[in-house]
C-alpha cells in the first residue's frame, strides 16, 4: 500500500471574488477509534480513497460550478439529545447539519435536563444518559460526547446555556454553576479529540422555547455581561394560540396567536438593550411591526442583532392548510404579508442571518391534532436549497449574500472564526494570489472550516433520505435549486456527497 494520498478538488468558484482556483487536502479526518470519519453519503470518494491508497495515487475531482465558501453556521438548532433521543441524536443531528452544508451550529438548551450548568437529579427524563457517561451536568455530557462515544462528529458545535434553573423561568441559573463551561477556560479531551470548554464551549445564553421571563430578565442581564456572551432570545410570548390569529385560524376554528406577543418581547429586549448596553440577539423573527422596531433600534445604534428562518420566508399561514401539523411552529407562520415584510428585511439588512430552528419531532406526535401536536419542524438538510429558490431565484439577493446570512454572520455571533479564502490565496513573498490553496502541513489548518456548494443544482427535497432521525418538515417534494456538496472541517474532509462523475481519472485539472 502506497503514501497517503491527497485530494485535489479543481475549479472551485471563490464565494466573494469569482475567481477560479484548486483546493488540496490530504487525508481523511480520523476518529478515536484511528478509523477515517468522513461522512462519505455517495460512496465516491471511500471507494476512490482505497483505490488510490492501493495505487499511490492522489484523487482529482472536478468541481466547475462549485462555489468555495465559509462553512455555514447555524445559531440556532435543537438535538434533543440528553433526554428525547427517539427525536434526534448527537450523532443524528450532526450528520444532518453536515448533509445541509454546515460545519458549526449552536445548541439550544432545552435539552432533558436543560443545559442550566447545575447537577442533574436522579429521575429526571434524560439524567441517567448523562451520569452513566460519567458526567454531573448536561453541559459537561455534551462537551465531551465524541470522546464517550469514540467517535468524530461531522460538525463542530457550541453550547447555549439556560437561562432559568431547569428552564422554568423562576430562578435564574447560576453562573457559578456554568462560568467553568465558557469559551477559554481549556480543553479536556483524550484520545486525540479536542473535548470540552474549548472545543464545545458556552458561548450565549436564552430559555429557548420560551422568552427568558420578565421577573429574571435583568439578573441574567447582568450575568451575560459578566460572562461577555449574548443574550439569544426567543421574542414572543403567548399563553394561548394554535397558529397564527386571522382567516385561517378562523377557517380552522382554533385560537390565534396574535403578531402583538412577538413584538411585545422584541420591544422589551431592545429596551433591555438600551438600558443595560447588553448585546440581545432576537431569534426566528416573523412580523412586520417586529422588523420595524429591530430598524429603529439599529438606528439608535443599540447593541440588537436578530434572525429569521426559512419557513418564514418561504411559508405563510395559509400553508397550514395543505401541510397541517407539519406547519405549525412556534412563531406561528404568520400572513403573507409578514412572509413579504421578512424578505423585504433580509433585502435591507435589517435580517442579520438565517437559522433554522431545527426542531425535531417524532411523525406519531406530529400525526397528533393540530392543537395537541408539539411546535417545531426541522430544517438543517433543506435551508440551503429553501433559501437560495426563495431569495437567490427569485431575485430578492445574490449568492455572496445568502453566504454572508448563513456563515459569515452567524459565525460573528458564534464567536467562531469564518475563513478568509482570498487572503489564504495571498503569498506576500511572491507579491501575487496564488491558484491553488493547500491546506495539507498548514500551520491555521485547525482553524480551517469550509462549505463547497452547488448553487445550480436542482433537486427535490425527500425527507426519506435524511440523515436526521426526523420527517417533520413542510418542505418535502419541493423542488429547489441550490445543494451542498462538501464540506471540509480543519482542512480535511468531513462530509462528501460527490458523485461519481465528477472525479477526473487521469489526475489532471478541470
Amino acid at each position: 500500500m502506497g503514501a497517503s494520498p491527497s485530494i485535489f478538488l479543481h475549479g472551485l468558484t471563490v464565494w466573494d471574488t469569482g475567481e477560479r482556483i484548486d483546493l488540496a487536502f490530504g487525508p481523511h479526518r480520523t476518529a478515536p477509534t484511528g478509523s477515517a470519519s468522513c461522512l462519505d453519503e455517495s460512496g465516491t470518494l471511500g471507494k476512490a480513497w482505497m483505490h488510490a491508497l492501493d495505487a499511490g495515487e492522489d484523487i482529482h475531482v472536478n468541481c466547475s460550478g462549485l462555489t468555495l465558501a465559509p462553512g455555514l453556521c447555524d445559531p440556532h438548532v435543537h438535538f434533543r439529545d440528553p433526554g428525547q433521543t427517539q427525536k434526534e441524536s448527537m450523532l443524528s443531528g450532526c450528520a444532518a447539519a453536515a448533509s445541509g452544508g454546515y460545519t458549526n451550529v449552536l445548541i439550544m438548551p432545552n435539552t432533558l435536563p436543560a443545559l442550566d450548568g447545575a447537577a442533574v437529579q436522579p429521575g429526571d427524563q434524560g439524567a441517567q444518559e448523562v451520569t452513566d457517561a460519567g458526567f454531573e451536568t448536561s453541559i459537561d455530557y455534551l462537551q465531551h460526547y465524541a470522546e464517550v462515544i469514540g467517535e468524530t462528529l461531522p460538525v463542530r458545535y457550541c453550547l447555549c446555556v439556560a437561562a432559568s434553573m431547569r428552564r422554568e423561568g423562576l430562578q435564574a441559573s447560576d453562573i457559578r454553576a456554568w462560568k467553568r463551561f465558557l469559551r477559554g477556560q481549556g480543553a479536556s479531551g483524550t484520545s486525540g479529540v479536542a473535548e470540552g470548554p474549548d472545543s464545545h464551549p458556552v458561548i450565549a445564553i436564552s430559555d429557548d422555547g420560551a422568552a427568558i421571563a420578565d421577573g429574571i430578565l435583568s439578573e441574567v442581564a447582568e450575568h451575560a455581561l459578566l460572562a461577555g456572551i449574548p443574550i439569544v432570545d426567543h421574542c414572543e410570548h403567548h399563553e394561548s394560540g394554535v397558529i397564527n390569529e386571522g382567516e385561517i385560524s378562523r377557517r380552522l376554528n382554533v385560537p390565534g396567536i396574535p403578531s402583538s406577543t412577538e413584538l411585545t418581547i422584541v420591544d422589551r429586549d431592545i429596551e433591555l438593550a438600551r438600558r443595560t448596553g447588553q448585546h440581545v440577539h432576537l431569534q426566528h423573527v416573523s412580523t412586520a411591526a417586529a422588523f420595524e422596531a429591530i430598524r429603529r433600534a439599529k438606528r439608535e445604534g443599540l447593541p440588537v442583532t436578530c434572525e429569521t428562518a426559512p419557513h418564514y420566508l418561504a411559508l405563510c399561514d395559509e400553508d397550514v392548510l395543505e401541510h397541517g401539523t407539519l406547519a405549525k411552529m412556534n412563531p406561528p407562520l404568520r400572513s403573507a404579508a409578514d412572509r413579504q415584510a421578512t424578505i423585504e428585511a433580509v433585502c435591507d439588512g435589517t435580517v442579520d442571518m438565517i437559522a433554522t430552528d431545527h426542531a425535531p419531532h417524532t411523525i406519531a406526535e406530529k400525526q397528533l391534532p393540530l392543537s395537541e401536536a408539539p411546535n417545531g419542524i426541522i430544517g438543517l438538510e433543506s435551508a440551503y436549497g429553501v433559501c437560495h429558490s426563495v431569495l437567490v431565484d427569485g431575485g430578492f439577493i445574490d449568492d455572496r449574500r445568502l453566504i454572508e446570512l448563513m456563515a459569515v454572520a452567524p459565525a460573528g455571533l458564534m464567536g467562531v472564526p469564518s475563513v478568509d479564502i482570498t487572503a489564504m490565496l495571498s503569498d506576500p513573498s511572491l507579491g501575487k494570489q496564488l491558484r491553488l490553496l493547500d491546506l495539507r502541513g498548514r500551520d491555521d489548518a485547525d482553524a480551517i472550516d469550509m462549505s463547497i456548494l452547488a448553487p445550480d443544482e436542482e433537486w427535490t427535497i425527500d425527507p426519506g433520505n435524511f440523515h436526521s432521525k426526523a420527517r417533520n418538515t413542510p418542505f418535502g417534494s419541493w423542488k429547489v435549486t441550490g445543494r451542498p456538496i462538501a464540506t471540509v472541517i480543519a482542512s480535511a474532509l468531513a462530509f462528501s456527497r460527490i458523485p461519481q462523475g465528477m472525479l477526473i481519472d487521469d489526475g489532471q485539472g478541470a
